[in-house]
């Protein structure tokens, strides 16, 4: 499923709401959750998730098309982890 499809289902389940009212709803969720990752934080949503970061290494990589080595700066990296209603749901 992708966003514009998320929108559209919500829209059709709440047909009080404007397609517009629900992108700005869809919009104001994700921009919550990028936003506590940003600062380092964990957002958890019972029965679905929890999102976090991870931190990665600096590293030597290879550039595939020449096979030099390319130094990899240290990152954070977005990490989901399935809750256990979600992990029982999908292995039924």
């Amino acid at each position: 499923m992708i966003r514009s499809e998320l929108v559209q289902k919500i829209a059709d389940e709440n047909p009080d709401l404007s397609g517009r009212e629900v992108e700005k709803v869809v919009s104001a969720f994700f921009d919550a959750i990028v936003d506590q990752l940003a600062k380092g934080g964990r957002v958890e949503l019972r029965g679905f998730g929890a999102f976090s970061t991870r931190q990665r290494e600096a590293r030597t990589g290879r550039n595939p098309r020449t096979g030099e080595p390319v130094d990899v700066p240290a990152k954070r990296v977005p990490y989901f982890k399935p809750g256990k209603e979600m992990r029982e749901r999908l292995n039924v």
